[in-house]
């Protein structure tokens, strides 16, 4: 098939690939000229896991192209995607949906033969009727759908997820483009695949995320009644998760959640529903409660140690596997203990670049984990990467300068850093919290 996708980032750049290591012929817009121009020279402009190898196979095989040309990608394409951003406004939180109505605007004056306009960004229940409108109002006579098309590609697993998605949501009540979309997904034998409308597909990302949310804020307070009580968070969340009703995934207490979905998609849905006139006090609180959690944790890893101490940080993107530092938890810890004159030193993996572009020269950035920590009198864990769980702890001990830990991850193993010697901090266990 003949894709087009438009926007190249977190979403459209993996799905990209993704559709192209499948066979098709994809071809990926932007109108940001410089992102294109790195990606035309084989250069990727964000880090997923498992992802250069397969971009590089499927530019040189003739299957992925890219452009800033909307002519280009739409005049010949069986389906359209649409991954464009859908930033939360600065004031309302509620999204903003200027992209998708450019995009749309600019993609209706190209539809040529039947074609499948699929929204994959996380959009506002009724954003597809919008689409549809502004397609009809500038090219009455384009042979199109539009359907709703969410992403579940999680960063970090966006290939994994892309070749095996649990589910794949289809919102459309069109028999047409039910037969494309089944066509595209064939490969994905083992997916279910629910067909709903529109407006059901729309909301089902945004009740998703914001389900999550609240799941990871729950293990968050359950964190602090076990801090008090002298619970073991571990041994409580693996017996809660023993119940096949709740789980045992995102019961994982830690510094908060973030990254580009849950932060925005909870404020989104929360705007939604005063829309509405429905309070969700649930989700509200969620939000409230996720917004404090940066400030506690700066203040716990702040009150081990002196004024003008050396704080190492491991861990600057939201979460292991990516490179992104929207919203991170990390950068918003790392804020707060700046407004106290912190001095900071920090190491990730992949996210230097990005953290700097936030940051800038507030704080050091070390070259490695083992630079990061030489001299230091506090060590804080704030991305669960599991390089560091592998780091050479004993030759740590040797390099800072008091050996305190406070890992906001729960990632080591709390005997073996008191074995080496080690003050080791972490959430959810009073006998082990600081």
């Amino acid at each position: 098939m003949k894709i087009a996708i438009i926007g190249t980032g977190y979403v459209g750049l993996p799905s990209g690939v993704g559709f192209a290591e499948l066979g098709n012929d994809v071809c990926c817009i932007d109108n940001n000229i410089n992102k294109i121009d790195l990606l035309n020279k084989g250069i990727l402009t964000l880090y997923e896991d498992g992802l250069e190898e397969m971009f590089k196979r499927n530019v040189q095989a003739g299957r992925l192209r890219f452009t800033t040309s909307m002519k280009e990608g739409v005049s010949t394409a069986d389906i359209v995607i649409s991954a464009v951003g859908t930033p939360p406004h600065p004031i309302t939180k509620e999204a903003d949906l200027q992209y998708i109505e450019a995009a749309a605007s600019e993609l209706a004056n190209y539809i040529q033969g039947y074609t499948v306009i699929a929204t994959k960004s996380t959009v506002p229940v009724g954003t597809g009727d919008k689409i549809e409108g502004i397609i009809r109002k500038i090219n009455p006579k384009a042979d199109a759908d539009v359907i709703s098309l969410p992403e579940f590609l999680r960063e970090g697993f966006a290939i994994h997820d892309f070749f095996a998605p649990d589910r794949i949501i289809v919102g459309t009540n069109s028999e047409r483009a039910r037969a494309v979309i089944k066509e595209l997904y064939a490969p994905f034998k083992n997916s279910t695949m629910l067909f709903v409308n529109r407006k059901s597909s729309e909301t089902i990302k945004y009740a998703s995320n914001a389900f999550l949310a609240v799941k990871l804020n729950y293990i968050n307070e359950m964190a602090n009644f076990c801090e008090k009580t002298g619970a073991d968070l571990d041994e409580v969340a693996k017996g809660m998760g023993l119940d096949s009703r709740i789980g045992n995934k995102f019961l994982k207490a830690g510094p908060g959640f973030g990254g580009s979905c849950f932060p925005k998609d909870t404020h989104a849905m929360s705007f939604m529903a005063r829309q509405y006139g429905i309070t969700m006090p649930l989700i509200d609180t969620t939000i409230a409660e996720n917004d404090a959690r940066p400030s506690i944790m700066a203040e716990r890893i702040l009150n081990l140690a002196d004024a003008n101490a050396k704080i190492a940080v491991l861990g600057l993107a939201f979460k292991d596997g990516t490179d992104d530092c929207r919203t991170s938890p990390a950068i918003q810890i790392i804020s707060k203990m700046l407004e106290k004159k912190a001095n900071i030193t920090a190491y990730d993996p992949k996210a230097n670049i990005s953290a700097l572009k936030i940051l800038g020269n507030k704080i050091a950035y070390a070259e490695n984990a083992y630079d990061a920590v030489k001299d230091a009198d506090v060590i804080a864990i704030l991305t669960e990467w599991k390089q560091f769980k592998e780091l050479d702890w004993h030759k740590i001990a040797t390099l800072a300068k008091s050996k305190t830990i406070m890992d906001c991850r729960n990632l080591l193993p709390a005997d073996e850093m008191q074995a080496l010697g080690f003050t080791y901090c972490c959430i959810g266990k009073r006998d082990i919290t600081c």
